[in-house]
Order: structure tokens, then sequence, then C-alpha cells
């Protein structure tokens, strides 16, 4: 009985959203304010952006990175989890691989990091697109309970301050479920929260997403900040089979069949899921060519450009 909903510690986690609307109305007010917050376009400088199966955590006092954040939330939950005493916060990108790993290791991480203040507490936050009967292959109500009951049952207790999901975080277009808002970035300074996009999600994107799509189910910590160093791999994964002929498909055909929803994925979708093909076929054994002698790839801030950047460590 570790989640506390409206201040109140639960005997048992919400089974879904509207249940957890009825029962706590205060989240309703707290998703329209965020919603009220007009969307910022986040640039590189100062970024350190969070994808699918990934995990990052850091401090106020970073001098590498100032903003946190995720977006391409469509089916998925961004999970956001600040210690309210140390600032110490994390983001998550899951889409049901890895979860109950990842919540433990999400939790870890921030108490590591919040050890020596005495005071504070863990708050949680979660942003997610698609409402469950916008949601043709109903993932994102099962991922909500599944991250629900995930958190209830750590040995910690853990105050849940926004839940911006569901039909909250839901509107119709031309009588298709649209998000209202598909990804939100963390001032790991303040802990204030806000709607973004992110035109530039990184250094090795493409090897990024290789993994997940891959079937890859590990929620890789990506960062670093005792050190100031993001950190991708190593790891592998299996041969695609078919790739090449998933390159000769028509856009629409990869729309409709690599995504869990497909009439509301972004612009840029397919052309990030080509350029991961194309990745995977060009470096089927990432062990063998991509991360030689099992050395992860390792980047800093750069102090002029502000940008990520690789170096040997």
């Amino acid at each position: 009985m570790v989640l506390v909903l409206s201040g109140v510690l639960q005997e048992e986690a919400p089974p879904d959203t509207r249940t957890l609307f009825h029962n706590h109305p205060v989240y309703k007010d707290s998703a329209s304010q965020l919603l009220a917050i007009p969307t910022k376009v986040v640039g590189p400088v100062g970024l350190l952006y969070v994808q699918q199966r990934e995990l990052a955590v850091t401090i106020p006092h970073d001098k590498n990175v100032n903003i946190l954040g995720s977006d391409d939330a469509t089916t998925c939950i961004i999970v956001v989890l600040r210690h309210s005493g140390s600032g110490a916060v994390a983001v998550a990108h899951l889409d049901g691989a890895g979860t109950d790993e990842g919540v433990m290791n999400v939790i870890h991480r921030v108490q590591e990091l919040a050890l020596g203040y005495p005071e504070g507490h863990l708050e949680l936050q979660l942003i997610r697109s698609l409402v469950v009967f916008s949601d043709s292959h109903n993932y994102s109500e099962g991922l909500f309970h599944s991250i629900m009951h995930s958190f209830h049952k750590q040995l910690v207790e853990i105050d849940l301050t926004l839940a911006c999901v569901g039909e909250l975080n839901t509107t119709i277009r031309g009588g298709i479920h649209w998000p209202i808002l598909y990804g939100v970035g963390v001032n790991v300074k303040t802990g204030e929260l806000f709607p973004a996009t992110f035109p530039d999600k990184g250094p090795d994107q493409a090897l990024r997403g290789a993994r997940h799509l891959t079937g890859g189910q590990q929620i890789l910590d990506v960062y670093d900040c005792q050190l100031g160093l993001l950190r991708i791999g190593p790891f592998n994964y299996d041969p695609l089979r078919g790739v090449d002929l998933w390159l000769e498909q028509t856009d629409d055909f990869i729309l409709q069949h690599l995504s869990t929803a497909p009439e509301v994925e972004p612009p840029h979708f397919v052309m990030q899921v080509r350029a991961t093909l194309k990745y995977i076929q060009d470096h089927p054994f990432p062990a063998v060519t991509v991360f030689r002698d099992n050395r992860p790839h390792y980047y800093r801030r750069d102090e002029n450009s502000g940008t990520w950047v690789p170096i040997r460590y």
C-alpha cells in the first residue's frame, strides 16, 4: 500500500483511468493546467532526449542538462518521477516492455541521487495520449494499469501528482481520437513540467530505435549525471527477417503495420522507421560492427555548441 492518490494512501492501484478520474477528480484539474500551457519547441542545446524503452535521471545542478524530455507518445506512457527534496528527476518512455524492471530502476536511481536529503518525497507524473476506446489495439489502458501496479507494489510511498492520460489528453478530429499532447519536457532546475516537441532527438537515433524495433525488452538507463555522459549500449539484436522487403514497401504500408496507432502518428514517423530499418540492414549484428570490443557509445556535452559530441572513454 504505497501509492498515494489525492493525498490518501491506497490499498490497491486504480484499475483504469476512468476509475481514477471518477474517484479522484483533482487529476482532471492538474491535467487541464498542463494542457493549458503552450507547447514549446525545444532545441538540442541543454536537452537530454529519452527515446522509447529508455530512462534518464539527473539532478538540478547538472551543468550539462537543462531539460529532460520525450515525445511521440501515442499508446506509450511518459513517466516522470521527482524527489521533492533533492530535485532529482527521472524521465522514462514506457511501452509495455520491461515495465516492472523499468519502474524499479527509475525509483532506485532517483532515490540514489536523493541520498542525504532528509526531507522530501517521490512525486509521480504520467503523460499518455490515446484514450482506450480510440486505441484499436487496447495497448494504452492495459499499460496504464501495469505501470500503476508496478509503482504500487514498491516498498516506498509514491505520490501521483499528475495523470494527463486517456480521455483527458484526447480530442476528436474528423471522427478520429487524437492525442492533444504528444510529449513533455522537464526543467531539471525547477521541476517544471511543460508540453514540448523535440525536433532533435539526440545522437544514435536509428541505433536506439533498432533495439526496440527488433524486440529488445529492457528499459535502458542512458545517462550518467555524475560524469555528464550520454551512454548508448552496448547491446545486440537479432537480424530482422525481411528487412530488405520492408524497405521496399510504401509509406502507408509501413505506417499501418509498424505503428500501434497509425491514424495519429506524427508526420515524421515513417521517415524515422525507414532510417531505423536501413540501420538494421547495414548493421545486422551490432555487437560486431557497432559496439566493437563491447564498448558503449559515449557522448559529452560540447561547451561551445551545447550539443552531444562523441568521445572515447
